[in-house]
């Protein structure tokens, strides 16, 4: 029986060396394969497919960027409601502190409040004139607001355009590169085909981003112009209770 056994142990042995000598090729295949890193391309090198014509959209992102942010932040502040202003402004003209109320007006520093301020300056001319003088300051007020809106506007008209025409230098340069190759390969026309649709892309999304900003913050100024329409109203209302 142990004659047996060392008879086999060599033969065990020597398979399991030939199986793993066998395994071991396809291990280190599917490593290699698991740790070579996959052929992707960064969001830099894909826009500079694009050609010359993504150097204007970048212009126009930049431009358009920083209007969003500037008049985002301005229209905000602008938009900020102080609930008590137009009755402390009540409480002192009717303690005869003209005075006061104008400086409140101007420390609140917001459009309602510069509106306010012109009707406060004005009280003992008549309503006309001192519904013209607030009808100027909100207009001038609101005119301050939409500053450079007319960029946001702009972009989004021609940005959509410079894509168009990126997309068209594109199409003439796969058919250059067709007639210099003598071939449709996918090699040949694939440089066409990148700047085509990049500066497509780019073209909407540059338009699209100007585009929905532009009618959003024109929605939140018209907003704070109905406000300061009724603080108006209100203004004039309470000018007008004592004499009834």
């Amino acid at each position: 029986m142990m004659s047996f056994i060392l008879q086999i142990t060599p033969t065990v042995a020597g398979a399991i060396a030939d199986t793993a000598a066998a395994i071991q090729p396809a291990v280190t295949g599917i490593q290699t394969a698991t740790e070579l890193p996959p052929n992707e391309i960064s969001l830099f090198e894909m826009v500079a497919k694009g050609g010359v014509i993504m150097i204007p959209l970048a212009i126009l992102l930049l431009m358009s960027l920083y209007v969003m942010v500037e008049r985002f932040l301005t229209i905000s502040k602008a938009s900020k409601k102080n609930a008590t202003l137009l009755a402390s402004v009540k409480d002192m003209i009717n303690s005869g502190n003209l005075a006061n109320a104008r400086n409140m007006c101007k420390s609140v520093n917001t459009p309602e409040a510069i509106m306010l301020e012109q009707g406060i300056s004005r009280i003992g001319q008549s309503m006309q004139e001192i519904r013209e003088a607030m009808d100027k300051a909100g207009s001038s007020e609101l005119n301050r607001l939409e500053k450079n809106m007319s960029i946001l506007n702009i972009t989004g008209r021609i940005a959509p355009m410079f894509g168009f025409i990126g997309t068209i230098i594109g199409v003439i340069k796969i058919f250059y590169d067709i007639s210099v190759a003598k071939t449709v390969e996918i090699e040949v026309i694939s440089s066409g085909l990148y700047q085509k649709m990049i500066t497509s892309c780019g073209g909407l999304v540059v338009g699209v981003l100007a585009f929905v900003f532009y009618h959003w913050l024109n929605a939140r100024i018209d907003k704070l112009a109905h406000r300061m329409e009724e603080t108006q109203i209100a203004f004039l209302d309470m000018l007008n209770e004592p004499s009834k």
